[in-house]
């Protein structure tokens, strides 16, 4: 009973603007996902202990479903409510990944997708997460899920969702935190928008081959690398299935800019030790030449390690690749109500 009210208050939040049956499915179908631990939506009506048929409810939840504004508005609400968490120094952890969908064929615009697990080619669909943190805390708040497919007719390309994911992010939370991202952030469509933009900081992770200006010359970020100095040593554990992996890394740092955006210095944060491959870091923070200024700026790309486990947490604990809503519109607004359990579970 403490539980359903708690929800009831939150899911009435993030309903305020919807009419009467919006507001009575935000809060079933919330609490649904929750108890359920399910985005089934015979084992969500089961999970409402209605006094009529599951059948009767199962059909009211499915037609309550495919409204088709839905989603937006509380994928709106999730943010404008995680944008009081966020801080300056805030990271905003981007991490597009997929749901598969092997044996599906009715599923509406099903598309492509490459299985994280098998590194397959698989039927499925693709979803922008984003989910903040601090460097070095344990809380995290659920920012954005946003499902989408590359053959539906809203669909413009990848680049489009995450640039519009994050500006979305920025106008909540007026341009508080950090955009962190691994080596699929680096791509031009995406560095040149942020790196012109003043207000835009990120932290992004690259493949190696990019050129930069550095010391008057353009050259790739891997032979920037391997003149980088490496001042600085530490060791660092990281656990991963259980396991335990230690290594020892040297770091440093070397000044750049990207050619495509002369005016605004960046820093490189080069790491060894991790691979054969030094692990290069893009940032437009400034950073000094001290251990504290460039360690802050490897553990706050390494927090995405958390991240990671909390993305599939998710999906395990709701059974997120095994939804089976036909439409697409149904699966767009599920998967912003799974936002929304996530982050009542990580902030109430």
């Amino acid at each position: 009973s403490k539980l359903r009210a708690q929800i009831s208050f939150f899911s009435g939040e993030l309903s305020n603007s919807l009419k009467k049956v919006g507001k009575r499915f935000t809060k079933e179908i919330i609490y649904g996902i929750l108890s359920s631990g399910s985005v089934h939506l015979t084992k969500i009506s089961r999970s409402l202990e209605e006094e009529i048929t599951i059948h009767k409810t199962h059909d009211r939840l499915c037609r309550n479903l495919a409204e088709e504004r839905l989603g937006k508005i509380i994928e709106e609400e999730v943010l404008k409510k995680g944008a009081e968490h966020i801080k300056p120094n805030s990271l905003i952890i981007i991490d597009p990944t997929d749901i598969v969908k092997k044996y599906a064929k009715k599923m509406e615009y099903l598309t492509k997708v490459r299985d994280g697990s098998t590194k397959e080619i698989e039927n499925g669909y693709w979803i922008c997460q984003a989910i903040a943190t601090t460097t070095g805390g344990k809380n995290i708040i659920p920012l954005a899920s946003r499902l989408y497919s590359s053959i539906a007719p809203d669909f413009k390309s990848e680049n489009d969702v995450i640039l519009r994911t994050v500006q979305d992010i920025y106008d909540a939370t007026g341009y508080n935190g950090i955009v962190v991202f691994d080596r699929g952030g680096d791509r031009i469509r995406l560095l040149e928008p942020w790196t012109k933009h003043g207000l835009v900081n990120y932290i992004i992770r690259q493949v190696g081959d990019r050129h930069l200006w550095y010391k008057r010359s353009l050259i790739s970020g891997l032979d920037i690398a391997e003149k980088c100095k490496m001042k600085y040593r530490e060791t660092i554990v990281k656990t991963k299935d259980g396991k335990q992996n230690v290594f020892d890394i040297d770091f440093g740092v070397a000044q750049v800019r990207l050619p495509e955006c002369p005016d605004r210095k960046l820093n490189l944060v080069v790491v060894k030790g991790f691979g054969k491959k030094p692990m290069m870091i893009l940032t437009t923070l400034p950073v000094k030449q001290s251990r504290k200024s460039i360690w802050f700026i490897i553990e706050s790309y390494l927090s995405r390690w958390r991240i990671e486990e909390t993305i599939r947490f998710i999906k395990q604990s709701y059974g997120i690749e095994d939804i089976r809503l036909l439409t697409y519109n149904r699966l767009k607004n599920m998967i912003a109500f799974v936002l929304a359990a996530s982050f009542f579970i990580c902030t109430h």
